[in-house]
């Protein structure tokens, strides 16, 4: 837990820096905030810091429905979705969108598709399958870059399902197919 001080000079600011790292706790109104909660500063003689929003609400303390601090940054209600995404792109990563569907990727994170593909778009900014493919393309240009396999060969390698939908991934988003890529860098 961070010192009186620090907390104090941290709300006073509110620095977004600390949000989610500590919880203002307001012995007048019962109310407990995130260091960023808008709301008019208390006097500094009424508050306590804790280091959880759990900790805040043992006290006594019911969280402040201006900043929701329950669902700051790194509180089991906010970490939980990011829990959720980040073991999807490890999922991901390991190739299970490479010959699998959002649908079992899904079932595996015991969620349903719709809200993994909701979750991806808000953490992610981008849907499974778009995550998926970039990866792909990733892999795939790495190989065509560093080794003189053939284009099927690195197409299998790196997760695509045919040639077809390689060649259809680089056209896409290079403006060109593998092969052309490779000639440039030999060049």
């Amino acid at each position: 837990m961070l010192d009186f001080d620090t907390c104090n000079e941290a709300r006073l600011r509110r620095d977004p820096a600390y949000d989610g790292l500590f919880f203002t706790a307001v012995r007048t109104t019962g109310i407990y905030c995130r260091p960023v909660c808008p709301v008019k500063h208390p006097l500094t003689k009424n508050v306590s810091y804790y280091p959880t929003a759990a900790a805040s609400e043992r006290a006594g303390y019911r969280p402040c429905l201006r900043c929701r601090p329950e669902t700051a940054p790194f509180c089991p209600a906010w970490k939980g979705t990011k829990t959720t995404v980040e073991r999807a792109l490890q999922m991901i990563e390991d190739g299970v969108l490479d010959h699998g569907t959002v649908d079992a990727l899904a079932t595996r994170l015991g969620i349903g598709s719709r809200h993994l593909t909701r979750l991806f778009v808000r953490h992610v900014g981008a849907s499974p399958v778009e995550t998926a493919q970039t990866l792909r393309i990733g892999r795939a240009k790495r190989l065509i870059d560093q080794t003189d396999l053939s284009m099927t060969d690195i197409a299998m390698q790196a997760g695509f399902g045919s040639i077809r939908s390689f060649n259809a991934a680089f056209l896409k988003l290079y403006g060109r197919g593998p092969s052309t890529l490779r000639k440039q860098k030999r060049q």
